[in-house]
């Protein structure tokens, strides 16, 4: 007879596996690192108590204080389109509960997560992260300098700019994935560092949650 406990374990199992065939496999997820790596990871550990039900639905779940954590869709595009290597060295923006830093950990050498609300670092330091983490506290914007350079930057979630601050960051040839907002509709897109110069090219639109601090300055007209 099963306990209650091996029970809800093969329903989260259940529900990744869902995940990986109605969400990742039909929408371009076909890096097979990346699909094992989110088969693998239990997102229902980085989600509020409570909300463990819906932490595979394919909208934004609510982490609280503004902030959400994305539908596996659109981490899943851009963890494919950054292409990551097993040598790179990685830096999450905005790393919330730490549900994306734990997929990058496994694609990579080591990650560096970054976050500025102190609920949310409090939820990512006692979540499941492997010890190729770190977990720093900053404004998101400004980057981890300390850390730097980076071979991948993952802004995970949507924002208006991309801070040169960030860019600075990358290596040459180092790539930065987001959510990048343009008239009103939030774009997954991919950008690369080379010749002293960066460009970012989008490559499918898809709901995304807002990041604080990435707005566009106001123009102001007379």
């Amino acid at each position: 007879m099963c306990d209650e406990a091996s029970v809800t374990e093969q329903y989260f199992e259940s529900m990744r596996e869902a995940m990986v065939s109605n969400q990742l496999r039909t929408t371009a997820v076909n890096d097979v690192r990346v699909v094992e790596a989110m088969r693998a990871v239990p997102r229902e550990g980085f989600v509020p108590a409570g909300r463990e039900q819906v932490a595979y639905v394919d909208t934004l779940v609510p982490l609280g204080h503004g902030r959400s954590l994305n539908a596996p869709m659109a981490t899943g595009r851009l963890l494919t389109e950054m292409a990551p290597a097993s040598t790179d060295r990685a830096l999450v923006v905005g790393a919330a509960t730490g549900y994306a830093a734990a997929l990058l950990a496994r694609l990579v050498s080591s990650v560096v997560a970054l976050e500025e609300d102190a609920a949310l670092l409090e939820a990512a330091r006692t979540a499941s992260l492997p010890g190729n983490v770190s977990i720093v506290e900053g404004p998101l914007a400004a980057g981890w300098a300390t850390g730097a350079p980076y071979d991948l930057i993952l802004v995970d979630g949507a924002i208006e700019v991309v801070p040169q601050a960030l860019i600075d960051q990358l290596v040459e040839g180092g790539r930065l994935a987001a959510a990048v907002v343009e008239r009103g509709v939030s774009r997954l897109s991919v950008g690369r560092k080379a010749g002293g110069g960066f460009g970012i090219v989008a490559f499918a639109d898809a709901e995304a949650a807002p990041l604080p601090g990435f707005a566009k300055p106001a123009v102001f007209t007379f």
